[in-house]
């Protein structure tokens, strides 16, 4: 039956809901009798639903769609701040749920053919009197246009109960609407031949439910006055990873955070030494590097500009802190040995200004600050203003360099912090 339409008669069919979603963004969608959830599937990438809910009778085929349905890797290596929640009930469309009440839009794809003019009754009870959802988009079998169908005898499925013709299902939907306070309008997918269409319509027709303001009365007296109950069996729920989330957000703003204040560290030690990665080198007196790093304090506005001295530069040994620069310097002892162990330090302010995404993440240069205190990726200075990143550099015949630079690293943090010291080793 399908090949007749390209494309496909059930992608038109879900290409409609698509297109209504795409124009009245609902927030909360419902989709009964949801099957191998390709609709679902296609729903859960429209970022304006933040709840996506499936229902089946069909019990193997709601645990088998918990593949398609749950949150892909690049949902967790790029998350937006847009909520989604996806469930998937096991259930019967007769049976109330109150979970599953007031939704923005309810879907009912191809489904009430498959139940019995008994059912059919609790369906609409259900749906439209208890459900009570802003939208309703039914489709099913126009059954005019079975004519047209190449090989088809009697029903277009073993499993149909009925197949109305337009005007069935034209008398059906204004009886609901007149009974639970909706209006409705009438399309459909899958188009006749020119010459046809107006005497046949389409081959599936579709309804388009909208509840009218201010019928809350209809809901009263259809149960929302009776306790709620909860029919279905939860089988799938999951929350997909979002900037709202304070772990999530957290997480990401400090990847961000790191992969600048390195870049940033490599563009000026590149532009001061032509190398990376690499100290500076040796200046021939302590004051003379301190009146130099006090007269470097460009702080640019664009990653792109020329970085005339993103950073703060420091060495390792004795610390002394500047007040009022919000520096820390220090002489490395083993200088003569040829071993050289520094720091830089990055002002969070720099990398506030100058990376929109850190900007985008944190909100505020306080709020910056606070979301990287203690975390045992980040390593701050005592007041918290500048990041500490490593530059390395190691004698090559110095095996065990990497343990004495921790221990080195952790004599500065003692000179300068009151509180106890943190094993920066297990947190490189």
């Amino acid at each position: 039956m399908n090949p007749i339409f390209s494309p496909s008669l059930h992608i038109q069919r879900h290409q409609f809901v698509i297109d209504f979603v795409r124009k009245n963004k609902p927030k909360q969608v419902a989709d009964l009798g949801c099957g191998e959830g390709k609709l679902l599937k296609q729903l859960k990438f429209h970022r304006n639903i933040e709840l996506l809910v499936g229902v089946d009778s069909n019990g193997a085929k709601i645990k088998k769609m918990r593949h398609r349905l749950a949150p892909l890797s690049t949902d967790y290596l790029q998350p937006t701040y847009d909520q989604l929640r996806v469930e998937l009930y096991q259930g019967s469309v007769t049976q109330r749920d109150g979970r599953l009440r007031r939704f923005d839009l309810v879907t009912s794809i191809e489904l009430i053919e498959h139940l019995t003019l008994t059912d059919l009754e609790c369906f609409a009870s259900v749906v439209f009197g208890y459900m009570i959802p802003a939208s309703v988009i039914v489709s099913t079998p126009n059954s005019e246009f079975n004519a047209l169908l190449p090989g088809l005898t009697g029903f277009r499925h073993s499993d149909h109960k009925f197949e109305w013709n337009r005007s069935e299902f034209r008398s059906w939907a204004l009886k609901v609407c007149l009974d639970y306070g909706y209006e409705v309008e009438f399309t459909g997918v899958g188009e006749a031949p020119q010459d046809q269409q107006e005497s046949i319509g389409f081959c599936s027709q579709i309804g388009v439910f909208h509840r009218l303001q201010g019928n809350d009365h209809c809901s009263v007296l259809h149960g929302s006055d009776v306790e709620e109950v909860f029919a279905y069996t939860l089988v799938y729920s999951v929350n997909y990873p979002s900037l709202h989330d304070s772990n999530t957000l957290r997480k990401v703003l400090v990847s961000e955070v790191l992969h600048w204040a390195e870049h940033l560290k490599n563009r000026w030690m590149k532009e001061k030494t032509g190398r990376t990665n690499d100290v500076l080198p040796h200046r021939q007196t302590e004051q003379g590097a301190l009146e130099e790093l006090l007269s470097e304090s460009h702080t640019p506005t664009s990653c792109t500009e020329t970085l005339d001295c993103p950073v703060d530069y420091c060495d390792r040994g004795d610390v002394e802190e500047q007040e009022g620069a919000g520096l820390l310097w220090a002489n490395d002892p083993q200088q003569q040995s040829g071993t050289l162990n520094r720091y830089v330090l990055v002002p969070l302010a720099v990398l506030w200004s100058c990376c929109p995404k850190i900007g985008e993440l944190s909100g505020s240069l306080e709020n910056l600050r606070h979301l990287l205190m203690d975390h045992p990726q980040v390593k701050l200075t005592q007041d918290g203003s500048s990041l500490l990143v490593k530059c390395e550099e190691q004698d090559p015949d110095q095996v065990d360099g990497g343990l004495e630079d921790d221990e080195d690293f952790r004599a500065v943090q003692r000179s300068h912090r009151a509180e106890p010291e943190e094993d920066w080793e297990a947190n490189v």
